[in-house]
């Protein structure tokens, strides 16, 4: 039996939620989340990477930029699932669409796959009738959404589009974090009792030069 601290909400916000334009949502959601993005500094990834325990330092801001992704993945899912009444949920996934389409636009691609991610869950997935009942124009904005997530060819999808946006934008932090981590275990980072400099100069590679591609 969970604490009553533990308890979750019970009431969504769509009556709230319904009178807000969706490019405003998505414009503040950008702004708060390029504060926390900003506030990343490039050690922080090295230190997640390696082991924080290692150095000793704080990588209290990549966590918390981390924990926010999560937050718009789970809110989603919340109101959607708090919704009870099936046309009020169509009205959800539309104006969820919406907010993912605008972030994209904001090249807020953090909170873009959040809100994506989200909507793919199995708790809002499953509401088959639901699903049903969006326009056609909806679920095609949505399966190109989709597409961008593809994991196939090492997120190839995801990985042209991004080459192709101009800076700033925020990344699909995950992704970065992902690519730091199989490049720190799929090599040694001592060889003959040498360093490793190529393994190096690729960890270094990837959070530096990304964070300024993000934010020249």
């Amino acid at each position: 039996t969970p604490l009553p601290e533990q308890e979750g909400p019970t009431v969504g916000t769509m009556g709230t939620f319904e009178l807000m334009s969706s490019k405003d949502l998505a414009y503040q959601m950008t702004i708060y989340d390029w504060e926390l993005f900003n506030c990343v500094h490039e050690l922080e990834l090295i230190y997640h990477t390696f082991g924080r325990h290692h150095f000793k330092k704080t990588t209290a801001n990549l966590d918390l930029f981390l924990r926010r992704f999560n937050e718009i993945q789970f809110w989603v899912v919340t109101e959607i699932c708090l919704c009870s009444q099936p046309s009020k949920r169509v009205q959800l996934l539309k104006k969820f669409i919406k907010i993912a389409a605008h972030c994209k636009e904001y090249k807020n691609l953090n909170s873009f796959f959040a809100i994506v991610m989200g909507l793919s869950n199995v708790a809002v997935s499953r509401l088959a009738l639901t699903w049903e009942k969006l326009p056609s124009k909806f679920k095609k904005f949505y399966a190109e959404f989709e597409s961008l997530m593809d994991p196939s060819r090492n997120h190839r999808a995801y990985r042209l589009t991004v080459a192709k946006l101009d800076p700033p934008l925020i990344p699909f932090m995950p992704l970065l974090i992902k690519d730091m981590t199989f490049t720190h275990e799929g090599n040694k980072t001592f060889i003959d009792n040498l360093v490793n400099f190529e393994k190096m100069v690729d960890i270094c590679a990837a959070s530096p030069s990304f964070i300024s591609k993000a934010t020249v």
